[in-house]
C-alpha cells in the first residue's frame, strides 16, 4: 500500500533508517511495544497526546493480569441476551444501538464469531497469547524489577447462574489441554480459600480458580517503563503531542503533529487504542474497533479484603488489592466513546460492589472514580499486523489490554525485525 506523503512542513528526522521506529501510544501496549523494539536494538520514539504515559484506557482499569481467563466476548449465550442488552435491561452490560455503518459491520462480524466453534477458537488463541504475555512479563521483570504492585494473587471467577457455571467448567477442561492451570470449585471450596466471600449473601453456583493469575497497577507500570526506556535504552518520549496525520511514502513513514512538526522514521507502529480508528481511517485501513466504556474506583481495603483477585461474573465486576487499596472495575457500555463520569453508573458500580463483597473495602471512602474506553475487536483478539510497507498496528486488545500487552509487543517486534532483516 502506498500512502501519499505529507505536505511540506518543519521536518525532523527520527531516522529514515529501517532501524528507527515511532510508536504511537504510551499506554500498556505502546510501552511494552517500545520496550521490545528498543531491547532488540531499534531506535525508538514514543508519541502520546497525554502529558504522562498510561493516561488513557490503561490509567485505572481492572488491574487483573488474566493470562488464562481469555474467554472471547462473542459466544452463543450472549447472543440470546442481545435483545435485553439493546433494551438496556441488563444494568451491567449495555449495547448502544446505532445506524452507523461501522457499528453495524462490527456487530455482524461479532455475531459470526458467536458460534461455539469460533468462540472456542478465539478463546484458545487468546490463551496462547496470554501465556506468551506471562512469560514475557516475567522475563522483563527479571531484567528490570519494576515497582507497580505486581504480585501473583490467583483469581476466582464467581458464578451465580448454574448454567453459566456449567459452561465455564467445560471451558476449563478445554483450556487445561492447552496449558491453562485452573480448578473448578464448589461454593464451600471458594469460601474456604477466599475470606472476602464470608459476607456475601448471594448464592454461589460455583467458582473457577486460576492460581497463577496476577495483578498490577497498569498506570504505575507505564510510568516505570517510561523511566527505564529513557534511561537504559535511549528511547525518546514525545508526550503531550497529538498525531494529526500519518503517511507512508514507500521509503519512510511520516507523521504530522498538532504543532505542525513532521517526524519521519523507518517504521511506525500504531498502539493508540480506540484513537487508532480515526488515525487509520484516512489511510484506507479498517481498524475493526468498537468502543466499550467501563468504570472503576479505588477504596481502602476493608476488614476482609480479597486475598485473591475476584471476578463476579453476573455483575461483570472485578476486585483486586493493589497494596492497601481495593480496585473495583466493571460495567460495559458497547458503542460509547465518551469518558464522562455518569453519576448513575458510578453509584450502580459502588452499590453492586458492596452487595457482592460487603466487607472487602470501605466503600464509603471510595475515591478516584474513572471511566475509560476499551478498544474491542469482534473476535476479542488484538489486530497485530503490518498494514503498509512502513506502518504496522498493535490494536484491539479490548478488556484484556493489560493481559495481552507484553505478548502482543513480542509479536509485533518479531514481525518488524523480520522485515528489517529481510
Amino acid at each position: 500500500m502506498y500512502l501519499s506523503p505529507l505536505p511540506h512542513a518543519q521536518i525532523h528526522t527520527s531516522g529514515r533508517s529501517s532501524r528507527s521506529v515511532i510508536v504511537i501510544g504510551a499506554g500498556v501496549v505502546g510501552m511494552a511495544t517500545a520496550y521490545c523494539l528498543a531491547r532488540d536494538g531499534l531506535a525508538v520514539t514514543i508519541i502520546d497526546r497525554n502529558l504522562s504515559p498510561g493516561m488513557g484506557a490503561s490509567f485505572a482499569n481492572g488491574a487483573q493480569l488474566s493470562y488464562v481467563y481469555t474467554d472471547a466476548l462473542a459466544n452463543p449465550a450472549l447472543i440470546k441476551h442481545l435483545p435485553a442488552l439493546a433494551l438496556g435491561l441488563d444494568p451491567a452490560f449495555r449495547l448502544r444501538p446505532s445506524f452507523d455503518p461501522s457499528q453495524i459491520g462490527w456487530l455482524l462480524t461479532f455475531l459470526r464469531n458467536a458460534t461455539q466453534a469460533r468462540f472456542e477458537a478465539n478463546t484458545l488463541a487468546g490463551l496462547e497469547l496470554g501465556l506468551q504475555s506471562r512469560l514475557a512479563m516475567h522475563a522483563l521483570l527479571e531484567r528490570h524489577p519494576l515497582d507497580f504492585h505486581h504480585r501473583q494473587a490467583g483469581k476466582l471467577h464467581i458464578h451465580q447462574d448454574q448454567g453459566a457455571f456449567a459452561s465455564a467448567a467445560r471451558m476449563v477442561e478445554l483450556k487445561r489441554r492447552h496449558g491453562a492451570m485452573q480448578e473448578v470449585l464448589s461454593d464451600a471450596d471458594a469460601r474456604a480459600i477466599e475470606p472476602a466471600l464470608a459476607g456475601r449473601q448471594a448464592p454461589i453456583a460455583g467458582a473457577i480458580f486460576s492460581p497463577q493469575e496476577e495483578v498490577g497497577d497498569p498506570h504505575l507500570f507505564c510510568a516505570a517503563m517510561n523511566e527505564v526506556l529513557t534511561r537504559d535504552y535511549g528511547v525518546v518520549s514525545r508526550l503531550g503531542s497529538t498525531v494529526m496525520q500519518l503517511s507512508d511514502d514507500g521509503n519512510a513513514a511520516q507523521l504530522m503533529l498538532d504543532s505542525g512538526e513532521v517526524l519521519t522514521a523507518g517504521h511506525v507502529v500504531v498502539c493508540a487504542g480506540i484513537d487508532a480508528k480515526s488515525l487509520l481511517s484516512p489511510l484506507g485501513v479498517r481498524s475493526g474497533l468498537m468502543g466499550m466504556k467501563g468504570y472503576s474506583f479505588n477504596a481502602p481495603a476493608g476488614a476482609i479484603a480479597p486475598v485473591h483477585s475476584i471476578t463476579d461474573v453476573a455483575r461483570k465486576m472485578v476486585f483486586c488489592c493493589l497494596d492497601d487499596t481495593v480496585r473495583v472495575a466493571g460495567l460495559a457500555e458497547l458503542g460509547r466513546m465518551d469518558t464522562r463520569l455518569a453519576a448513575d453508573q458510578v453509584r450502580a458500580l459502588k452499590a453492586g460492589a458492596e452487595e457482592a463483597l460487603p466487607g472487602a473495602a470501605d466503600y464509603r471512602r471510595a475515591r478516584g472514580e474513572w471511566a475509560g474506553i476499551r478498544p474491542m475487536s469482534p473476535t476479542s483478539l488484538p489486530d497485530i499486523r503490518q498494514v503498509s510497507g512502513r506502518v504496522s498496528i498493535n490494536i484491539g486488545h479490548g478488556m484484556l489490554g493489560w493481559t495481552f500487552a507484553m505478548g502482543s509487543a513480542e509479536r509485533i517486534a518479531k514481525q518488524l525485525l523480520q522485515g528489517v532483516s529481510a
